[in-house]
């Protein structure tokens, strides 16, 4: 049995360690979609379309991945932290004496709690995103405001906040699973603790990009 009482902990340590920096990196990004769409589609008189880009945009790709990479960097990081520093220190060696299973106490509540939180954070990164182009679209290039939620609504579709989410779930997951391997395998003291902890950053990274590709390719190709 996973320990139950542990998950809520893990996804609040999640949330809280990552909440404010994809957030304000996807009000930003919505804002510079919105802003570069613009010079570019008013050369074919085409700036109606500014809204959907925005949509699609933030709620396909610029949610999950951007949330994901700043969760990476925080979350994933800190999870490696810990382990490995328990690892060192034969913490995980005392538990194991205790007759106590380090794979359903350490690493099972971390994988669960990533596959949770990153889905939660990317609700309010894509909400975060969608209102940084609208704000930009409005306040700076005039756009209408209720013009402009017409064309959000009328372009958001559930299969795009769908498959954002799904994306999410399994970057969350893969993030934990990274910071949990490396932490977990980590020796040779505080020096190893730091490379395990940059490794473990490094690698979840690069699967999260990758996993991109090929869930962007599996619902989106047709």
């Amino acid at each position: 049995m996973i320990p139950a009482a542990h998950l809520p902990l893990h996804i609040q340590q999640a949330q809280l360690l990552s909440i404010h920096t994809p957030s304000l990196t996807a009000l930003f990004s919505g804002g510079v979609i919105a802003l570069q769409s613009y010079t570019g589609f008013a050369q074919y008189h085409a700036q109606s379309a500014i809204a959907g880009i925005v949509v699609l945009a933030v709620t396909r790709e610029l949610g999950p991945v951007l949330a994901g990479l700043m969760v990476a960097g925080r979350v994933g990081a800190a999870m490696a932290a810990q382990i490995g520093t328990m690892r060192v220190t034969d913490q995980i060696d005392a538990l194991t004496t205790l007759s106590t299973n380090p794979m359903k106490y350490l690493v099972a509540p971390r994988l669960l709690a990533g596959l949770i939180a990153l889905p939660l954070l990317v609700l309010v990164a894509d909400i975060l995103g969608v209102a940084g182009g609208f704000t930009v679209a409005v306040v700076k290039l005039g756009f209408s405001a209720p013009a402009y939620i017409t064309a959000t609504l009328n372009s958001l579709k559930a299969i795009d906040v769908t498959v954002g989410l799904v994306k999410a779930a399994l970057f969350g997951f893969l993030i934990a699973l990274m910071g949990c391997y490396y932490g977990y395998n980590s020796k040779g003291g505080a020096e190893g603790v730091g490379s395990a902890t940059t490794a473990a950053v490094v690698a979840a990274s690069i699967m999260l990009l990758a996993f991109d590709y090929l869930l962007t390719d599996l619902f989106f190709s047709q």
